[in-house]
């Protein structure tokens, strides 16, 4: 059998690609992986015949393994490719690492259509479709053709119930281009939720420099990673999959719980440390976990954060201070405007379920309000550049708090106090945390 993957980067070779190299037997579930958008890792990648080094860097040291999961590599643009191998009946998984951004989610979670319009134009008119709905649409047609039979996807980024958010994306998509193929989806695709965790910096020259020094393998496209790695998976797999509990993931009923203490707790405190922490001159989240004021602001984020997951306290203790050693090893460069980057499509999902709930309770939350106002000071130009295609429509009225709630969360633009809150904790408005 055979696993198919889009998005070749470096987390998904820290970690589903590192899983499945980890299990029993994992010569039979070979990966055949396509870039998202550029070639380049795929042609470094298959000059390596897909093999590269997985730098595990604790505290004090590195730990260097050679993975050989990867069978071949492809670019984005081979349509051809892609559909052929989603179109075999020897391909029982698709894995997907994508960004949040990708799904073209609207603000009710469904497809949104404006942005899909083209795709869906370019299917109808016989032409390639370059997006991700659009693309998982195209090889499902052709496995429905060929009789591949059915598959399991398992989207691997972090969205709440992400194999619910996929299927539906991938349905509108498919009501839109290709009506008659949505009963097939519906009888033979099974859309497997997953929680995803292990922070992957960028790789360095430095980086590449070390891994040729531990293994002796001229590797062009290394990848570090920490020693921590978590993933947490719920559905069926109609035609089988790796023995991936063997390398330590967990199957279980329901994955809600485990996903809100990670959304919430790791990638809010993470977006917190990115827009509060970048106009205090950190670069990284080790930097801004150092400093005293900042380490202040994480715990008050996560007393708030704490309270809408379903966990016991002793068990969200444990795992606050997991977060604390990792975001504390300086030997991990996990750069603030990585994180910062998609921030319209991260702090919906990182913060407004707490924002909401503390609302709802009749209390104004400082941890949530610090993020929204690191935001918005970020989409105005202070601490870490904007990297976020979804940004236009926030920095076109970032110069007015109550405007940029009421395209974020409408319902609760027209609080008074809340956007009070957010107004003082701006720091371009001459406002100063508090």
């Amino acid at each position: 059998m055979r696993i198919l993957h889009l998005g070749l980067g470096n987390f998904f070779r820290a970690h589903q690609a590192w899983y499945t190299a980890a299990t029993p037997g994992a010569g039979d579930w070979p990966i055949a992986a396509f870039t998202g958008r550029s070639a380049e890792a795929a042609v470094r990648l298959n000059a390596q015949h897909g093999r590269y080094t997985l730098l595990v860097r604790g505290p004090e040291r590195d730990q260097a393994e050679i993975i050989g999961a990867i069978d071949h590599a492809y670019p984005a643009s081979d349509d051809q490719a892609w559909r052929e191998l989603l179109a075999s009946s020897r391909t029982a998984v698709l894995t997907l690492t994508v960004t949040e951004a990708a799904y073209l989610r609207g603000a009710g979670g469904g497809l949104d259509e404006s942005r899909a319009a083209a795709d869906v134009a370019a299917w109808l008119r016989g032409d390639p479709v370059r997006t991700v709905p659009g693309r998982l649409m195209a090889g499902l047609a052709e496995r429905r053709v060929s009789g591949g039979g059915p598959i399991a996807i398992v989207p691997c980024d972090n969205l709440p119930a992400n194999g619910e958010a996929a299927a539906r994306v991938v349905l509108d998509f498919t009501s839109l281009a290709e009506p008659a193929l949505v009963p097939w989806i519906r009888d033979n695709v099974s859309f497997v939720t997953t929680m995803v965790d292990r922070i992957t910096p960028r790789t360095t020259p430095e980086d590449v420099r070390t891994a040729a020094e531990l293994t002796g393998f001229d590797d062009a496209v290394p990848v570090v990673t920490e020693p921590y790695s978590e993933w947490v998976l719920s559905g069926v797999f109609p035609a089988g999959r790796p023995e991936w509990e063997a390398a330590g993931a967990r199957f279980v009923a329901d994955v809600t719980a485990h996903e809100q203490r990670k959304l919430l707790l790791l990638n809010g405190g993470h977006s917190l440390l990115a827009y509060a922490g970048g106009p205090r001159g950190h670069e990284t989240v080790a930097e801004a976990v150092a400093d005293p004021e900042c380490r202040a602001w994480l715990d008050q984020w996560w007393d708030e954060a704490g309270r809408y997951v379903p966990l016991p306290p002793g068990e969200l203790a444990e795992y606050r201070a997991a977060l604390v050693t990792r975001f504390s090893n300086a030997r991990i460069r996990h750069k603030l405007a990585q994180i910062a980057a998609d921030g319209s499509q991260k702090v919906p999902i990182r913060v407004l379920p707490v924002l909401r709930g503390e609302v709802q309770a009749g209390r104004i939350p400082p941890g949530a309000v610090r993020i929204l106002a690191g935001w918005i000071d970020h989409l105005r130009g202070l601490g870490v550049p904007v990297d976020d295609a979804g940004a236009k429509p926030f920095q076109e009225r970032a110069s007015a708090v109550r405007d940029v709630l009421a395209l974020l969360v409408p319902d609760l633009a027209d609080d008074d106090a809340l956007v009070a809150a957010v107004e003082r904790a701006t720091l371009t408005s001459g406002g100063a945390p508090r």
